[in-house]
């Protein structure tokens, strides 16, 4: 699927209200961490914003992990989803604990839903019939409806030193 088929599937922030959500909870957490950091980001031709630090497999929790959930927490507070869905990849240690953690400050916010590790997250996220929060170009491929909603808890931070833009010009792709 190519950009602009990406672009029309992307809705914002207010395009969740009353509709179920689900998470792809290390990809958007990870996403919000390395712009909080300074670790290099991409704004991809198909709107959406993409770490490219390849540290989701050696994940661990720190001080920033709880500023990135705050804020998206606070987000998830004013969007109002009817019910959401945090998944974590079980196979990446402590996912368990972290699914507990989220899942106690939801209950904490009063935000319906639920979070868990599970094995294969994408098996749920692809063709998930609500709104589904992910940059992940498979997944975004299947899906109907997707925010990007690191992206969007980024956009409301001070300005972003570490996004790279991508452009594409007559078949090539390069840095702007």
């Amino acid at each position: 699927m190519d950009s602009k088929e990406r672009q029309k599937k992307k809705i914002s922030r207010n395009q969740v209200r009353g509709y179920d959500l689900v998470i792809d909870g290390y990809n958007v957490l990870i996403t919000i961490e390395a712009g909080l950091s300074g670790r290099p980001l991409v704004f991809g031709d198909d709107g959406f914003i993409r770490d490219i630090s390849g540290l989701s497999g050696n994940f661990q929790k720190t001080e920033m992990t709880v500023e990135a959930l705050e804020l998206l927490l606070n987000v998830l507070r004013k969007a109002k989803p009817r019910q959401t869905l945090f998944l974590f990849d079980s196979p990446i240690s402590k996912s368990g604990e972290l699914a507990l953690e989220v899942r106690g400050r939801m209950r904490k916010e009063n935000l319906p839903g639920d979070a868990m590790a599970v094995r294969v997250p994408d098996k749920i996220l692809i063709g998930f019939p609500g709104r589904v929060a992910t940059s992940d170009t498979a997944i975004i491929d299947r899906s109907h409806k997707v925010l990007d909603l690191a992206g969007y808890v980024l956009s409301r931070q001070k300005k972003l030193k570490s996004l790279i833009r991508w452009k594409r010009r007559r078949g090539i792709v390069g840095r702007q």
